[in-house]
């Protein structure tokens, strides 16, 4: 198989509209709303990575500023305290090198910003923990006693971040006796499995709607109203989607892969999907001959993927019943994504999930850019609109700034240039 010559997938102005690197516009502050039966004097957020705003890899403030509690509390006027760390955040955040003819480069950026309020005297309201599974809600105290150290041996020092040995999420969030509740979490318990090409095991839907229903049961013991959200298909995000498509475009067909007990066969990159993980190794010529094929780690084969979907639809079936049963509002972010697959126009913006042009998705390829958080905040706004009476007004999507760092190209079969690891330790 030979190499193709480079080519760009991403036209630079386009990527320069998505970064947006000079658009820091303030949101305008919104008429008073009105919270028909809704009392958001004290506003909690749980979940994970994408309740706390993580995205190109990283935490950061600049990020954190639009994350989905943030959001909805500056448009009904509370105040709303997070874990914050300034720029650039806990290390690792993906930046925008190089911006040539040729296409894109990308940067991890060594350096790490400080948290700035570790000394709040209180929870914060932001409680949601990157890389926090459902397990973790309700018992995760630190960096030690999280899921993926108690089952894994791997230490999440965000945990020690966040909680500051003050309780778990849940304990915290009782403790500031919430008038409201966000809870957006379960994606880890299947995602790690499938970005790791299913070589990490995920929660077993028994466990799930165990473990979910324990959770909901004490939300519901608080009093607040609670909206919680569904969990999205794992197939329509970039980190998915992004290779094979590329390859395929230059008649690269099937890559070889080693697959089951072992065995080095042609993968079809149409039915099958190579995660970004896999650009590096194709880089460096691997996947090229059956003598040097890609690790089972950066493949999700269909059956695998099939699987997957399976997985998230007994996940969906059980949040859908317990939201139903206990009268929380329902978010259908699993939706809400299938439609961004054909492009979804919010504000006069056109999105799509193609990887950095499409403007939902960060330089990691999972976790949305502000502006996606925005549009999902809107989706937690319309269901408290529509269950409990309230008039919050929606957020101008157009008014929240590109969120793609610049640092000051596409390389082989079109591929964006990821340095080696910088995907390693995603935290979803």
């Amino acid at each position: 198989m030979k190499m193709k010559k480079f080519l760009s997938i991403i036209i630079i102005f386009v990527v320069l509209l998505a970064i947006g690197c000079e658009d820091r516009s303030e949101l305008a502050p919104p008429a008073p709303p009105s919270t028909g039966d809704v009392n958001f004097s004290k506003f909690v957020t749980l979940g994970n990575s994408l309740t706390a705003a993580y995205q190109n890899g990283a935490l950061y403030e600049s990020s954190q500023m639009y994350s989905i509690g943030k959001l909805i509390a500056d448009q009904v006027g509370v105040p709303f305290e997070q874990p914050i760390v300034a720029d650039p955040g806990t290390g690792g955040r993906l930046e925008v090198e190089a911006l040539t003819a040729t296409g894109i480069k990308i940067y991890t950026n060594p350096n790490q910003g400080q948290p700035k309020n570790l000394n709040l005297n209180r929870p914060y309201n932001n409680l949601a923990v990157p890389g926090a599974f459902l397990y973790d809600v309700a018992n995760a105290t630190s960096s030690t006693t999280c899921y993926s150290y108690v089952f894994g041996g791997q230490q999440n020092p965000l945990f020690d971040l966040v909680l500051r040995g003050q309780g778990s999420m849940l304990t915290q969030a009782k403790a500031l006796n919430p008038t409201v509740i966000t809870l957006w979490i379960g994606n880890n318990d299947i995602l790690g499995h499938a970005t790791s090409g299913a070589t990490i095991p995920y929660t077993p839907p028994t466990n799930f709607a165990f473990l979910y229903n324990a959770l909901a049961n004490e939300l519901a013991n608080t009093g607040a109203k609670v909206v919680v959200a569904n969990i999205p298909d794992v197939t329509a995000i970039p980190f998915f989607t992004t290779v094979g498509p590329t390859l395929a475009a230059q008649g690269i067909n099937a890559v070889w892969a080693v697959r089951g007990v072992g065995d080095t066969i042609p993968v079809s990159v149409m039915t099958n999907y190579l995660t970004l993980r896999a650009i590096d190794l194709l880089n460096q010529g691997k996947g090229l001959t059956k003598s040097n094929p890609l690790p089972s780690s950066v493949v999700l084969d269909s059956l695998e993927a099939l699987n997957v979907k399976n997985v998230i639809n007994e996940y969906n079936t059980t949040i859908s019943a317990i939201a139903s049963a206990k009268g929380f509002g329902l978010v259908n972010a699993n939706a809400l994504l299938n439609s961004a697959k054909s492009g979804l126009t919010v504000n006069g913006i056109k999105f799509t999930t193609q990887y950095v042009t499409g403007g939902l998705f960060s330089l990691d390829g999972v976790h949305p850019t502000s502006r996606g958080y925005a549009i999902i905040a809107n989706e937690f706004i319309k269901v408290i609109n529509q269950k409990w009476g309230a008039n919050i007004p929606l957020i101008n999507v157009a008014n929240i700034p590109g969120s793609l760092i610049l640092v000051k190209g596409f390389a082989k079969f079109g591929l964006p240039v990821i340095p080696a690891g910088a995907l390693d330790n995603l935290l979803f």
